[in-house]
């Protein structure tokens, strides 16, 4: 095996790349998780936003509206669930099942005529003579747009949360819906919004894997990546900065395993497909056991419906 073969810091860059659908995926459910509802369906809502960003791309000939395609594919899906948890107060665990098994079934028929097609190319955010400083230029500024997008994003959703009024009404509402009620505020109206920019996020992401980190489409794309998003909300204890680290790890490892391959481990490559998913379940264990801090920080409301005449 040779590790001298593994560039540390194109290891790195990739990792940031391999974790902006994870990131934004996340942040969007940590929003969804903080308003007390548990959507499941992430998984859905990212293979749809990859299908409808893949499909708006390659018809517009614009990865931009790309992106757009994807946030408003994974959203309009996303307003399924909230209609029917929020409005007809169905069982949101079972909701979000169905949603992913909704979406994985719907992308693949849309996804049908566009295998083979490659979409249009996405280009480097231009930086200048940044790009030319050793080892942090091609770590920090060799990316596409949507790199800096995903970290603005989890900047943006902390700062809404710690000190803005409209982030102090959306933790009252997955804190006591009840409570959050009496005083005044429209909790369904509001959960449906945050369900709508959790959808929009795991859209945001699918489209990224589609047309910038695997630029094509093949069923099943997003690979279980809906799923690692679910568990690394939880991971990080409902804290925005903390998905940052999570998705960063789950990224490095997804990578390091691709350079391990490459550079002849005898590890069986089977056994090093499956650590980052290996890696994720320990990390839930270890912060799910005892007294542990996650559990400490879930919303109190998390996972129960509400309705206005109880």
């Amino acid at each position: 095996m040779d590790l001298a073969s593994i560039n540390p810091a194109i290891l790195i860059a990739s990792l940031m790349v391999a974790s902006v659908p994870i990131i934004l995926a996340a942040i969007g459910e940590l929003v969804v998780e903080k308003a007390g509802v548990l959507n499941l369906g992430v998984e859905g809502m990212m293979i749809m936003g990859a299908i409808c960003g893949f499909a708006t791309a390659v018809g517009t000939g614009s990865p931009v509206l790309g992106f757009v395609g994807g946030a408003l594919g994974a959203a309009a899906l996303s307003l399924v669930f909230a209609v029917l948890t929020q409005v007809f107060l169905a069982n949101q665990v079972a909701t979000g099942l169905a949603l992913t098994l909704f979406g994985l079934g719907l992308s693949s028929m849309i996804g049908q005529g566009y295998v083979g097609i490659k979409p249009p190319a996405t280009g480097e955010v231009p930086m200048g003579p940044l790009t030319d400083i050793p080892f942090l230029g091609e770590v920090l500024f060799s990316h596409d747009w949507m790199v800096y997008v995903s970290i603005l994003v989890i900047a943006a959703v902390w700062a809404v949360l710690k000190y803005t009024r409209t982030g102090l009404i959306l933790r009252a509402v997955g804190e006591s819906h009840d409570a959050a009620h009496a005083l005044g505020y429209k909790v369904t109206r509001i959960r449906v919004l945050a369900i709508l920019f959790g959808g929009a996020m795991a859209g945001l992401g699918g489209a990224y894997i589609s047309l910038i980190r695997v630029p094509q489409w093949t069923d099943g794309i997003t690979a279980g990546a809906g799923w690692i998003a679910l568990a690394i909300v939880v991971f990080a204890s409902w804290k925005p900065w903390r998905v940052l680290l999570g998705a960063y790890l789950f990224g490095g490892i997804t990578v390091l395993q691709l350079n391990l391959q490459a550079a002849g481990a005898r590890i069986p490559v089977e056994y090093l497909s499956m650590s980052p998913y290996l890696i994720t379940i320990l990390v839930l264990v270890i912060m799910s056991s005892g007294k542990g801090k996650a559990a400490l920080n879930a919303p109190a409301a998390l996972g129960q419906n509400f309705h206005a005449s109880r």
